[in-house]
């Protein structure tokens, strides 16, 4: 079966396209809820987590190593939810995360920016003006924080299988396109690409096991054994620590081994968080 990624700006009825697409195909709909499984599994206060995954770089960078911390935890957790296959899940960076797995429909949904407004003006009763205003603002933030973090516009469509909108096609449309695309069985899971999402699962879930004591360490498995390195904060020098580090980590995950790579600095001007983690 497959998973199916929603794209969306704010009012752009993508959430609608995904819910309606989920009843369809019998598949379950995601989105805010893996937000609360994250701060429940690593308490996590849920408005700092939205922030950190929302909000624009300069907002992100008061929290101390913040940004990775808290995207690391919500890739984990995203990774470990879609696994199980047959999701539709919409919003916050899945089209990123699932570059290269060939089961995973991405969309991106699209609207009339005078249709947003409208819907902006009803829901927060708020005058054309201010809604235009409050539109372009959270447009320009995401936009500014894939940049930050991914080093991509969200609005590429590079990045989508699909981008569809909101206009002459409307909501059942849309939904009818995507259901006929997946029931085509062209994005049926296979073996390569589930054995690519799970390594890519298990790198995420050490990732967020270590990111608390070297918040720029980068994670590699070949063959069983995981290689930590462009390490910082306590495991750059801390023997004690890594052995630590290493017995829980081959206990929680099976790994053969552990391996401590020779610290690499990295570079000043580099700000993908997401190059934190080696997704190949």
């Amino acid at each position: 079966m497959a998973i199916i990624t929603i794209s969306r700006g704010s009012y752009s009825r993508g959430k609608e396209v995904a819910e309606t697409l989920a009843k369809k195909l019998g598949y379950e709909c995601v989105s805010r809820d893996i937000l609360l499984e994250t701060c429940q599994e690593f308490s996590i206060p849920e408005i700092r987590l939205v922030k950190a995954l929302h909000d624009a770089p300069s907002i992100l960078e008061r929290f101390s190593h913040g940004r990775e911390r808290y995207i690391s935890y919500f890739r984990s957790a995203f990774l470990n939810h879609v696994a199980k296959d047959n999701i539709v899940f919409h919003g916050l960076s899945g089209h990123f995360l699932l570059q290269d797995i060939a089961h995973a429909l991405k969309v991106r949904i699209i609207a009339n920016i005078e249709d947003r407004v409208a819907e902006e003006m009803r829901r927060e009763k708020c005058s054309a003006e201010d809604a235009r205003y409050m539109l372009t603002k959270d447009d320009e933030e995401r936009r500014r924080w894939s940049m930050a973090l991914y080093g991509m516009d969200t609005w590429n469509s590079r990045l989508y299988d699909m981008v569809l909108h909101i206009d002459t096609l409307q909501v059942e449309d849309v939904v009818d396109v995507l259901e006929g695309i997946v029931k085509k069985g062209r994005f049926d899971a296979t073996p390569e690409s589930l054995a690519l999402l799970q390594e890519r699962t298990l790198m995420a879930n050490i990732h967020a096991k270590v990111v608390s004591s070297s918040p720029h360490v980068t994670v590699a498995i070949d063959e069983g054994v995981a290689t930590l390195s462009n390490l910082d904060g306590g495991l750059k020098n801390d023997g004690e620590q890594r052995r630590k580090i290493s017995a829980m980590l081959i206990d929680t995950y099976g790994l053969k081994d552990v391996v401590f790579a020779k610290p690499v600095k990295s570079k000043k001007d580099h700000i993908n968080t997401f190059y934190n983690l080696d997704l190949r």
